[in-house]
């Protein structure tokens, strides 16, 4: 074969392969299902196509394009505040590292923390099952005081509903946040550039594992503890330190894996992860193995992913290891420019492959 037919060919495989993952990046999760799954409540690729099928049509106001951790409301007086909601239904109730109680607390604080926002006041309400252990519930709302003074927020109201006995799982908790967000200070995937690093706050999947195994299903023993916490101090430490920070988010629901491809189609970039450099613990990593699960799609609930500028990344994590919620702080990947709205990630052994969306539910009521 000529030099000529070698170039030919190569330039046929490569414009075969850029049209796969164009096809790729343009394939929006769609609704297909007749009925609610556990995977619509897991956050990855289901969750998605019923945002974008059901709530989105009806609620969405302004641009929906964009989809953060809480929404920014202007005030007339030129203040901004950030305001969130989220629901509890963790089994079970405790688990080691935490308990619904603090996570209630720390999963709304941390949405606001991710905006940029110094929490100022919480809601909570609850929905109880006749039958409930009244010493049950006492602890739980002791751990959400003792979450909110150690963040200094104050949870100034609230609801309570019964159902009927078998009508829930002891207990479900609603909690929703108002933050106070500093003037110029904006977090966003529209500022993320080509060149941008990406920068973990510490080790992943600790939160889904060991929830997954204080179930006890599986006859597992491990000191696996939760990663629960309030990240608004470690938020404003990196915002001191670099005070270019484009991006932030806690890798909930869908693990790093799904957050970071909603960073890739809300900034239309490609967000490029090494495996090498992804912090997990070992028994962490052996429980994974064990249980056939990417640590990539594992919840968490004290650690977040920012994207920093690259003269800014040196500080950032200097600044994150100084505090105890930052000490395994770690670059993780960069941001590159093609092909946009991916996820790639670079593997142990050299070669590449894409981290779609979370699909399905692995780990069902982690948080």
């Amino acid at each position: 074969m000529t030099d000529v037919a070698h170039e030919t060919a190569a330039t046929g495989r490569e414009e075969a392969v850029f049209d796969r993952i164009e096809a790729f990046r343009r394939r929006r999760p769609r609704l297909l299902d007749d009925v609610v799954t556990l995977a619509h409540g897991a956050g990855g690729k289901a969750s998605a196509a019923l945002l974008d099928a059901v709530f989105l049509p009806a609620l969405a106001s302004g641009d929906a394009g964009l989809q953060t951790d809480a929404a920014v409301v202007a005030l007339p007086s030129g203040e901004r505040l950030a305001f969130s909601t989220d629901s509890f239904v963790v089994k079970p109730l405790r688990f080691p590292g935490g308990s619904v109680g603090r996570l209630a607390v720390h999963g709304t604080v941390n949405d606001l923390a991710m905006m940029g926002a110094r929490p100022i006041a919480l809601s909570a309400a609850f929905v109880l099952e006749e039958g409930f252990s009244i010493e049950t519930l006492r602890e739980i709302v002791a751990d959400m005081a003792i979450a909110a003074a150690e963040v200094g927020v104050q949870i100034v109201t609230g609801d309570t509903k019964v159902v009927n006995h078998g009508a829930a799982d002891g207990v479900y908790i609603s909690t929703s946040g108002i933050g106070l967000i500093p003037s110029g200070r904006a977090f966003s995937a529209e500022r993320v550039s080509v060149g941008d690093a990406v920068i973990v706050s510490g080790t992943i999947a600790d939160h889904g594992m060991a929830v997954m195994l204080a179930r006890g299903d599986l006859m597992l023993e491990s000191d696996i503890a939760s990663d629960s916490a309030p990240l608004y101090d470690l938020m404003e430490r990196l915002s001191a330190a670099a005070p270019s920070t484009r991006w932030l988010r806690d890798a909930t629901r869908g693990g790093v894996g799904t957050v970071c491809n909603e960073l890739a189609r809300d900034s239309n970039l490609t967000v490029v992860l090494d495996e090498t450099a992804l912090p997990v613990r070992p028994a962490v990593a052996a429980a994974c193995e064990l249980l056939g699960i990417d640590p990539l799609y594992v919840a968490n609930e004290g650690k977040f992913i920012a994207v920093v500028a690259p003269d800014e990344a040196a500080a950032a994590l200097t600044a994150l290891r100084g505090h105890h919620l930052g000490v395994d702080a770690v670059q993780i990947g960069e941001i590159r420019s093609d092909p946009p709205g991916i996820v790639v990630l670079r593997t142990q052994l050299g070669g590449t492959r894409i981290v779609d969306m979370l699909v399905g539910d692995p780990l069902p009521r982690i948080c």
